[in-house]
């Protein structure tokens, strides 16, 4: 059957991004058909689209969406026709009005999520789950650092920090981003374009820094989050809006307080049906409670996938970002 698609033949700016018509087969063993209600946005497709991580091509773009299943292959039993479902992984493809995909990856959807609110919160709401809750499982009392408190993985975090009674720092650069941040839940707030952030961290923390900084923006933040660790902190290198962190010496770290850094992926957390079943429970929990809210506050038509590009890497959205088909 046919359905549009986003495809990109080459890497490059948003302008490589075409709106076609393709061919979708019927699931073969293990997999499943999706027909698509909302697409999520996320800053891992920019580096698909330029080639910072490569891929064969021509290919299909993104990693989250939501929908209804229309079908299902040989094999599956954990979803049937009409199932609400939602993910975050898998192979790039979710740019597209149906699709045919691993049903490993997808998780069953509870009545009181939205299409459009799932495809906000997978990605960015696991990723904070799996950054929170286990790469650096933080405590009620602890005064944390994220970069991008305003983004989408942002505002998922400063709510949840809240919930957990943990104080988050927030680094943003703006003042519209810096009330938007705090009122979701950050105690605190750094403009980065005003101040620096390591000397705010230390005077808010009382000299002592924090034990862990969540960095998605890398290169441009790298040795200011660095500075702001206490000792044997932990630094979460987990994206890189701003460029890849260019190469690290390790006596970097002992020189800052005997450090750890970790690069930790999505994926290396949810590698078994196990792991992503109860991190999605976890995620469901904390929204259907209402401890954290996902607001969409950017709806492009999928057609217009280049415009939404344009506008996360000109640093024009704030929160979740979807594209609908």
């Amino acid at each position: 059957m046919h359905a549009k698609a986003i495809r990109f033949a080459a890497t490059g700016g948003p302008e490589v991004l075409e709106y076609v018509d393709v061919e979708v087969g019927a699931p073969g063993p293990g997999e499943a058909l999706v027909r698509q209600h909302a697409i999520g946005l996320n800053f891992i497709d920019v580096y698909y689209r330029t080639g910072l991580y490569p891929q064969p091509l021509p290919s299909g773009l993104g990693r989250e969406g939501a929908g209804v299943v229309e079908a299902v292959g040989e094999g599956v039993t954990h979803l049937q026709p009409g199932d609400r479902v939602a993910y975050a992984g898998g192979p790039n493809g979710a740019y597209a009005e149906l699709r045919t995909m691993p049903a490993d990856v997808l998780v069953r959807l509870p009545d009181a999520v939205g299409f459009d609110t799932a495809a906000a919160m997978m990605l960015q709401g696991l990723t904070v789950q799996y950054l929170l809750r286990s790469t650096y499982p933080v405590k009620a009392g602890e005064t944390i650092l994220l970069h991008a408190a305003a983004g989408g993985v942002g505002l998922i975090a400063c709510q949840w920090a809240r919930a957990l009674g943990v104080e988050l720092i927030g680094t943003v650069g703006s003042k519209e981003k810096a009330e938007l941040a705090l009122a979701h839940g950050a105690a605190h707030v750094i403009n980065y374009n005003e101040e620096d952030i390591a000397a705010r961290v230390r005077e808010i923390t009382n000299g002592a820094g924090v034990p862990v900084v969540y960095d998605s923006v890398g290169k441009d933040t790298f040795a200011a989050s660095l500075a702001c660790l206490r000792r044997r902190g932990l630094m979460v290198s987990f994206g890189n809006s701003s460029g890849p962190v260019p190469p690290v010496a390790p006596g970097e770290l002992s020189k800052h307080g005997s450090l750890y850094l970790t690069r930790p992926t999505l994926g290396d957390y949810m590698a078994t049906r196990d792991e992503l079943e109860a991190m999605a429970a976890d995620l469901f929990e904390v929204v259907t409670s209402g401890k954290v809210k996902v607001e969409v506050r950017q709806r492009f038509p999928l057609a217009q996938a280049a415009e939404a590009h344009r506008a996360l890497e000109g640093r024009r959205t704030t929160g979740s970002t979807v594209l609908l088909p």
